[in-house]
């Protein structure tokens, strides 16, 4: 199994950052790919940024300049510094885990969200 336990989200004015945390637990499995999603009211959840086992990034347009991900293998966590934040990225953020075991095959676990709000 695979635990994700998020901490930094919080209310900031635009402009403002802010760093998301996201710490694994994992026992059997490995990581292949992880980072967050966010969802705001009323609209659907979106892929922010991505991370994977190789490095590789992956941004959602709207914050590629302002957001980076980044991660810390010896402590199976991983980070997503928020800067020039707008009102537009209030929601909750979510980190997830796409994760690989011998006898479970591929499984995406989730964190349990954190509310993000900028104001203006």
């Amino acid at each position: 199994q695979v635990q994700l336990v998020e901490s930094g989200g919080g209310l900031v004015q635009a402009g403002g950052s802010l760093r998301l945390s996201c710490a694994a637990s994992r026992s059997g499995f490995s990581i292949n790919t992880m980072g967050w999603y966010r969802q705001a009211p009323g609209k659907q959840r979106e892929l922010v940024a991505s991370i994977t086992s190789g490095d590789s990034t992956n941004y959602e347009d709207s914050v590629k300049g302002r957001f980076t991900i980044s991660r810390d293998n010896a402590k199976d966590t991983w980070y997503l510094q928020m800067n020039s934040l707008k009102p537009e990225d209030t929601a909750v953020y979510y980190c997830f885990a796409n994760c690989w075991a011998l006898y479970s095959g591929y499984r995406v676990f989730w964190g349990q969200g954190t509310q993000v709000t900028v104001s203006s």
